[in-house]
């Protein structure tokens, strides 16, 4: 850390590493669902079993403490190993959604900044026209259009936040291309593909890391919603949107707030934990905010 000025101002700022702490944990929590919770109990209904449907915590009602520590939902499944494997599906998908719109927003801000012109135009105009409406709004008319399910909602959401990824590296692209080693290395022979690859792109990714980290927060956000509105995950899926909409209906209005709260403090701790570590990214690269880190 001490030869990387970067991490040195990320590992001092005490509100980045609250947010990692916060996602390491939370990393721990799915690997562990996925590894050692069986998902059929989790997703079948558990009605006739001998246990108690939308029973309170045990450590208010008269269970055992022990016992369903988050309580039960209405189909008699433990909220408690259901919010843990929701961990597992908002990290996976947020995942998936937010590198693969990296990924494509890297590649078009990159061509647009470098070819510029016709190419630069027809990028950019196709761009603005994504970003003239509300993310979740477009999400939602992709989702009604080829249907409900996880990947959909998912594959929506990397079609929403491709632009704002494509828009931040082509301003980063542009300032690198003035650059006169750019226009050394073009001189020396350099094909297109090389001076993108080992140049341009490179020296564009700092905004980027920034970008990413607080956009995964806002995918984790868009999943839930979205399932929560019934066009992501589908009935008996442990995510915590899907949990918050049952809890909301089954629950929350006849007293039974242990089906909701569980999942949405969840949810709300870990899009907490990215919007502090995009934060405390932001202030260690911006040489402005370097005297205000902790």
């Amino acid at each position: 850390m001490r030869s990387s000025q970067f991490l040195s101002e990320l590992f001092s700022n005490r509100i980045a590493l609250t947010g990692i702490a916060i996602i390491v944990a939370m990393v721990l929590i799915a690997v562990y669902a996925r590894l050692f919770l069986d998902l059929p109990p989790l997703t079948d209904s558990r009605l006739g079993q001998g246990i108690p449907d939308r029973a309170p915590p045990g450590w208010v009602g008269p269970a055992p403490a022990d016992t369903h520590i988050f309580g039960t939902d209405a189909a008699a499944r433990d909220i408690f190993k259901r919010t843990l494997y929701g961990a597992w599906i908002a990290l996976k998908f947020g995942t998936v959604a937010v590198a693969a719109s990296t990924v494509a927003g890297i590649g078009l801000g990159t061509i647009a900044a470098y070819y510029s012109d016709v190419t630069d135009n027809v990028i950019m105009r196709a761009m603005d026209v994504l970003l003239a409406f509300p993310s979740l709004l477009l999400a939602l008319a992709l989702v009604s259009i080829f249907g409900a399910g996880l990947w959909k909602a998912t594959a929506a959401l990397i079609l929403v936040y491709t632009p704002r990824f494509a828009r931040v590296v082509r301003g980063a692209a542009l300032k690198v291309l003035e650059d006169e080693y750019i226009e050394a290395t073009e001189a020396l022979g350099a094909n297109d593909a090389r001076v993108l690859a080992r140049h341009v792109v490179p020296n564009s990714l700092a905004p980027i890391t920034v970008q990413s980290t607080l956009n995964f927060g806002l995918a984790i956000i868009d999943i839930a919603a979205l399932s929560f509105l019934g066009f992501g995950a589908q009935a008996g899926t442990p995510s915590w949107g899907l949990m918050l909409a049952k809890g909301v209906e089954n629950g929350l209005l006849t007293g039974k707030w242990w089906m909701s709260v569980f999942p949405g403090l969840f949810l709300a701790v870990t899009v907490l934990g990215f919007n502090l570590l995009g934060d405390g990214m932001r202030d260690a690269l911006d040489p402005r905010m370097r005297e205000a880190v902790d």
